[in-house]
């Protein structure tokens, strides 16, 4: 059996994919999740892999990401035969990041983001400001963490999957008494907002934060569920002072991908405990 650590198909800065066994017990069984599973900041998609629900709305506002989640769940083949295809060197690497991509099709579009996630420095993913990929080459050591038996059960998990490409507000103003949210915003762990786009798609400023409580808080009044985690900065946790706040013990800290046992960061929750069962 392949477990979830196996389906982290991708490096992502401030995924919870090493902190799952933390928000795991603050979770609802996926028995008792009776309408959708949803993720408005789907990323690496740690707790989706984690909890693999029965039908899911998986979305993100990052057109790139999305477009890999759909090459792997319909032709996870193509994708895994280009991405082996592509050369083990730095001058590959950006001859293949500097590829228009503009038609080529879905297969190659998500093999080539899953390389260069792969390959480059740290698994950032920032752009410039005509919004293409501008990281540099990190080497190959991660590259083959992942392999094809792990794609193609990516792929299986994700056929009950809607994958969409959009702001967080409508996907959560969609959300009915039944289903359950699961958000990870882009935060700086204990900093107000994030400014620079240096480890995520995109800037998330503190109105963006106002926003996303807002309609959280919508989607409590319809008697959806749902769990955040976020940044323990006071003037955050001031948006959500209603709600049931649990400090996290480990996680990622403010320099990615370094674990810390003061990550700054919260999960929030609009339901007791001990409602996830």
């Amino acid at each position: 059996m392949i477990t979830a650590e196996r389906l982290h198909f991708i490096r992502y800065p401030g995924g919870k994919q090493r902190i799952t066994s933390q928000i795991a017990p603050y979770l609802p069984k996926k028995t008792l999740i009776k309408g959708r599973f949803v993720e408005p900041f789907l990323g690496g998609g740690a707790v989706f892999f984690l909890l693999e629900p029965r039908h899911s709305i998986l979305a993100d506002i990052n057109n790139e990401l999305i477009t890999l989640y759909r090459g792997i769940r319909f032709c996870p083949f193509e994708v895994w035969d280009i991405f082996k295809s592509f050369a083990s060197t730095k001058e590959a690497y950006y001859q293949v990041r500097d590829t228009k991509i503009e038609h080529e099709p879905l297969a190659y579009k998500a093999a080539r983001t899953l390389y260069l996630n792969r390959t480059c420095f740290k698994g950032m993913w920032r752009h410039n400001a005509h919004g293409q990929f501008n990281v540099g080459y990190g080497g190959q050591l991660r590259r083959w963490v992942i392999n094809e038996t792990s794609l193609l059960e990516v792929s299986r998990r994700l056929q009950n999957v809607d994958l969409l490409c959009s702001d967080f507000q409508p996907i959560i103003e969609a959300c009915g008494p039944d289903d359950f949210i699961f958000a990870d915003p882009p935060y700086r762990p204990g900093e107000r907002e994030l400014l620079h786009s240096h480890y995520v798609y995109n800037k998330f400023s503190y109105a963006e934060h106002e926003r996303l409580a807002s309609v959280l808080h919508q989607a409590t009044n319809k008697g959806t569920k749902w769990t955040l985690t976020i940044s323990s900065h006071p003037d955050i946790l001031r948006l959500y002072q209603n709600n049931h706040i649990i400090a996290l013990s480990r996680g990622t800290g403010k320099s990615p991908g370094i674990l810390t046992d003061k990550p700054g960061e919260v999960l929030v929750c609009n339901y007791h405990s001990e409602v996830a069962g």
